[in-house]
Formats: C-alpha cells, sequence, structure tokens
C-alpha cells in the first residue's frame, strides 16, 4: 500500500490563537510519527485569519524538533514570495539541524492576495518564466554551482528533496522537464488532476534526484465513528472555504449540523467541487473511498488533510485514515 502523509494549515479556531495551533500542529505530528505517516508538510499561507503557518521554515524547525523521525517539509514555499538564496539558507539550515528529514515543495502562487503581496515587496509584474527560473536557481545553490556568485551556508552540498507543487497542467511540466517529484492539490482544486497526472507521466525526464514520476495527491479525510458524525465535522471546512470564497476569510469555525443542505445550489456546488477528493464517513465508508481513489488515480503517495475543529476529533481521522491503510494493505497481500 502507498504511504500516508499529512498536510497542515495550522488552523487557528475561532476564539484560539496562533500558539495554540502551534501546540496542536505538534501534537499531530507526534501522532501521525506514532501512526507510521511518511512525512509531515506545512504551508506557507498570509494574511489569513485562520492559518498559522506564514513563517513557514521557523515553525517546520519547530515541528522537526519536537519528533524523531517523520519527514518534515514545506507544501509548500511559496517561491515568488522570495529570493531562491534565502530559502536555500534555510533548508539548508533545517537540513543541517535535522539531516535526512527535511522536505522542500515550492509553489508559484503567492499563498496571499494582492494586498499581502505587496505587504511582502513583492514584485507583482507576471513573468511565466520566472518560477521556472528561480527553481532551477535554488537547485543551483543547493549544488554549490559555479554559476552562482554568492554560495549558501548552509545549504551548498545538502541533499534536501525537492518537490513541485501545483494544481495545473504547468506544474506537471515544470515537474516532469526538471525530473522531481510532484504533488497536486487535489484537496482543493481538483479540476485538471487526471490530466496532470498523465501528462507529468508521460513527460518525465530522470534527474539525479528521481529516476522514476511520482505522484503525491491531497486528499481530505473527515473521519468518525458514524458517517453522520463524520458529515458534521466537515462542516467546519465547508464553512471556511464559503468564507473564503465570500471575501471573508476567517478563523476554523465549529461544526454546524446541516450546514450544507442550507446553503444556495451555487455555493453546494461550489463546495461539491473543491471537496470532490475527500473521505467522508465511519471507518469502512473512509476505507472505501480512499480505495477508489487510490486505484482511480494511481497515486504513488497520499497527503492526508482534515481540517476540523475540534484536535481530538483530528487526531482520530488520522486513526482511522491509518487503519484504512493498514486494512488495505492486508488485503492486497491476500489478493496477492
Amino acid at each position: 500500500m502507498i504511504p500516508f502523509s499529512v498536510l497542515d494549515l495550522a488552523p487557528i479556531n475561532q476564539g484560539s490563537d496562533a500558539a495554540r495551533s502551534f501546540g496542536n500542529s505538534v501534537a499531530l505530528a507526534r501522532h501521525a510519527e506514532a501512526l507510521g505517516y511518511r512525512r509531515y508538510w506545512l504551508a506557507e499561507h498570509h494574511g489569513m485569519p485562520g492559518i498559522a503557518s506564514a513563517a513557514t521554515a521557523v515553525l517546520i524547525g519547530h515541528v522537526a524538533g519536537a519528533t524523531a523521525t517523520i519527514r518534515v517539509g514545506a507544501g509548500g514555499i511559496m517561491l515568488p514570495n522570495h529570493s531562491p538564496l534565502v530559502i536555500a539558507e534555510q533548508f539548508g539550515t533545517l537540513e543541517s539541524l535535522y539531516p535526512g528529514r527535511i522536505d522542500l515543495g515550492l509553489g508559484r502562487a503567492p499563498g496571499s492576495d494582492a494586498a499581502a503581496a505587496r505587504a511582502m515587496r513583492r514584485n507583482l509584474a507576471t513573468d511565466p518564466d520566472a518560477f521556472p527560473q528561480d527553481v532551477v536557481e535554488l537547485m543551483d545553490y543547493f549544488a554549490g554551482s559555479p554559476r552562482q556568485a554568492v554560495r549558501a551556508v548552509p545549504g551548498a552540498g545538502l541533499q534536501v528533496p525537492l518537490w513541485i507543487l501545483g494544481s495545473s497542467l504547468f506544474g506537471a511540466q515544470l515537474a516532469a522537464a526538471l525530473g522531481l517529484p510532484y504533488a497536486f492539490a487535489s484537496h482543493f482544486a481538483p479540476a485538471q488532476m487526471m490530466a496532470a497526472i498523465a501528462t507529468y507521466r508521460a513527460q518525465f525526464r530522470p534527474s539525479a534526484q528521481l529516476a522514476q514520476p511520482y505522484v503525491m495527491l491531497g486528499y481530505n479525510v473527515f473521519a468518525a465513528d458514524t458517517d453522520e458524525e463524520a458529515a458534521w465535522l466537515a462542516s467546519s471546512v465547508e464553512q471556511a472555504f464559503v468564507n473564503l470564497r465570500s471575501g471573508r476569510p476567517a478563523q476554523l469555525p465549529p461544526p454546524v449540523a446541516g450546514y450544507r443542505d442550507r446553503l444556495d445550489p451555487q455555493a453546494q456546488a461550489m463546495l461539491e467541487h473543491v471537496l470532490s477528493c475527500s473521505a467522508v464517513g465511519a471507518p469502512g465508508t473512509v476505507r472505501e473511498q480512499l480505495r477508489s481513489f487510490i486505484e482511480r488515480t494511481g497515486a504513488d503517495e497520499l497527503m492526508i488533510t482534515s481540517q476540523v475543529f475540534d484536535p481530538a476529533a483530528r487526531l482520530k481521522c488520522y486513526d482511522i485514515a491509518a487503519q484504512a491503510r493498514e486494512e488495505l494493505e492486508l488485503h492486497k497481500k491476500k489478493a496477492v
């Protein structure tokens, strides 16, 4: 059975704060490590009242220091916001502190709105070639290439695995051209998932980092003892998406029974689309939805995210997902 990993947006619950969010992240990382999840990624977002992972590299270091074996990384760093040299130095530092445990996923979106992007002193002029060039420059820093006038210290000579993140064919083509693993944001932007997977696999060129294409897909899991309770848990992220799409981003709200049924058809359709790559239900329901998704996509790894309001219920979601993986693995062995 394919590996499962964790994507944590470090949610700030309604009535809570970033400090509690960080404590919840450490608890989840330790829990995931004990359950055998392969990696634990945090995502860069800015100006979002409900997401605490803005200083992504700092939080990665905090989580890595609180765990022992699980890989910890960025899913991802939004490279247009940063100098490639700075990212090489940051992740070179992390790799030096936690050798063999750091991943670096790279995205080309700003992870913010235009106002936040301007506040970060980012050049808002769109250059379609800038992101690929920045990725290559970053690779050169890690390689210690003489093409760069400045040496990344720490960074040069360190083996920090790079990933390309995306939700379109652009990222798939870039990851394939550079021979890097590809992580698709199917947990919230599934429209081009199958086309992106096919494009990436067809165009992949082996590299020093990767001999064969490797696809990781984002996947939501809302799991509980019953289907009804799981649907109730999922209403927190449903509210968050409706708030975000309405221009009212907020802290992660508590669940509301029957929330989706109260929405107008347009909002219901939006949720049906953005959350289409999700398992929602009791353990048996989740297991079958996971099996179907893996068979349909041929994913090499799943990045599980559970935006659940109650921290204990969130841990249980990952318990149920891990148990589902074990049961699918056992079934696969029996079938051979």
